[in-house]
């Protein structure tokens, strides 16, 4: 009998044959998906330039948007990364197109590499049709003008409370500290509050941050489905938070069928929900798809989620921003001080912050100049003819990029200018198709002016509340994906009181 070493030296010519014939098929296939586009001629065999895109993102994706504006400025690019042919849109036309083909047999929406085995098939994120757009009009009484005035207050009490217990840290007033983390936890209590609020016991609320947060790391972890291992406590927790705002939801259903008035989201979503079963009982028909306690609460985390970590990035970049452009902070602090004192010890009202405009022309342009979500990645599951000369593979995962359209357009688009939402100006009308940060189509953000009322109102209270200077180091203000778009150094500054809290 042979040994070993023997077949494997008889082997190995065969082995290496074979290993030669699919990196050359790969690189052959992957040619002919790029035919014409911008991209390497070249790429690794297996793992393409995944390699580059881990070590500095950043550098990876400005390649990219470098390369679309070659041949007479085509308005794509194409790469390669771990056995996936890839499209970078940097056109915001092209953009538009992609997010106008949400259907099956065009462009899945992806946002997050594994996000299906997390949030499951039946989240909002990945539906389509006529089930989409009948969730969608469920959803709508959530973002009314009433329902919006109650979030005001809501919102108010957490960042007021998270403010002060800021000022309590030991570098308060002294060292530089980072904002990240506090920011997240404000919104998470925040958000907390505002979906599901008098519904949360204190011992619901710690449970629900524990849970949140193997969520939040598990979500940029590898998929491995094992016990011990990060996605796998990532996916038994989102399970878990979904059973406590089941219990949530069944709460809120009762109270509203007792004619309660709403006091949070779930609540005025309930309003109308708690009609249609009742009529449906009525009728002695099935109950309406979407109404039952356990697919609310898994939409509610829809929500939650949404509102966590593209919040924080732009209450940092705020941060950021007023601190480098001293100007614009002086203008916000003589509007506010208009129209609010912190030393009024009275709430925000709905027409106070409506008066705020320069301020919300502030926190448009913080979301203009850095898009959260700088890309939303989405799958072709056809081929599907982007121009007149090139058609996306099917399989391709496809980044239509809102961060470049942010800067196409516009006047002076390098430069921070929140003039440019004001009413003589108009841009956010006149550059309407390059304003996609909350996204356009079927899936266009519905929360989007709670998101904006959110960041006003954190801009008019922390800029009130704190004297405050970034400590500023080499590349700090630079980009770091974390999904989110973020400083790089999660936003370090030095806090110091204005007025007495």
């Amino acid at each position: 009998m042979e040994s070993l070493p023997a077949i494997f030296t008889w082997l190995a010519p065969y082995i290496l044959s074979m290993v030669a014939l699919i990196i050359l098929l790969e690189q052959i296939t992957y040619l002919n998906k790029k035919r014409f586009a911008p991209g390497p001629n070249l790429v690794l065999p297996f793992i393409g330039n995944a390699i580059s895109l881990v070590w500095n993102p950043t550098s990876f994706w400005e390649a990219q948007s470098i390369m679309a504006k070659s041949q007479n400025d085509l308005g794509f690019s194409v790469n390669y990364l771990i056995g996936r042919f890839i499209v970078f849109i940097r056109s915001t036309d092209l953009s538009r197109k992609v997010f106008a083909n949400v259907r099956p047999d065009a462009f899945h929406l992806v946002v997050y590499p594994f996000g299906r085995k997390l949030f499951g098939e039946r989240n909002i994120l990945y539906m389509m049709g006529q089930e989409h757009r009948d969730l969608r009009r469920r959803i709508a009484p959530n973002f009314t003008s009433k329902a919006l005035s109650t979030y005001i207050e809501l919102q108010q009490h957490i960042i007021l409370k998270h403010m002060k217990s800021w000022t309590q840290l030991p570098e308060s007033n002294t060292k530089p500290f980072p904002l990240r983390l506090l920011c997240r936890d404000m919104n998470l209590e925040s958000s907390q509050n505002v979906f599901v609020g008098p519904y949360l016991s204190h011992e619901s609320r710690k449970r629900f941050e524990v849970e949140y947060n193997l969520f939040a790391v598990g979500l940029m972890t590898l998929p491995i489905d094992l016990p011990g291992f990060a996605f796998r406590n990532a996916r038994v927790a989102v399970s878990r938070l979904v059973e406590t705002l089941t219990v949530c939801v069944e709460e809120s259903k009762a109270k509203m069928k007792a004619g309660e008035a709403p006091a949070c989201l779930v609540d005025f979503w309930m309003q109308e929900t708690v009609r249609e079963i009742a009529e449906a009982e009525l009728a002695r028909e099935k109950q309406p798809p979407n109404t039952s306690s356990r697919e609310i609460a898994g939409h509610l985390f829809d929500f939650l989620f949404a509102s966590q970590d593209a919040s924080t990035a732009s209450l940092l970049w705020a941060v950021t921003l007023l601190d480098s452009h001293q100007e614009v902070l002086e203008k916000v602090r003589k509007e506010v001080a208009s129209v609010w004192s912190p030393k009024s010890n009275k709430l925000i009202t709905v027409d106070q912050l409506r008066e705020m405009r320069y301020t919300e022309a502030v926190a448009k342009e913080v979301i203009r100049y850095r898009a959260p979500a700088a890309m939303i990645p989405h799958v072709a599951g056809e081929d599907f003819q982007l121009t007149d000369t090139y058609t996306i593979p099917k399989g391709a995962i496809v980044f239509p990029s809102v961060f470049e359209s942010s800067f196409q357009g516009f006047v002076d688009a390098d430069r921070f200018d929140p003039d440019r939402f004001m009413e003589d100006r108009q841009e956010d009308r006149v550059y309407k198709k390059n304003y996609l940060s909350f996204g356009v189509g079927a899936h266009q953000c519905v929360g989007q002016r709670y998101a904006i009322n959110h960041l006003v109102l954190f801009i008019v209270m922390f800029t009130s509340l704190f004297n405050f200077k970034r400590c500023r180091t080499n590349g700090c203000d630079e980009i770091a994906y974390l999904p989110a778009v973020y400083p790089r150094d999660g936003c370090k500054v030095v806090l110091s009181l204005r007025c007495v809290l």
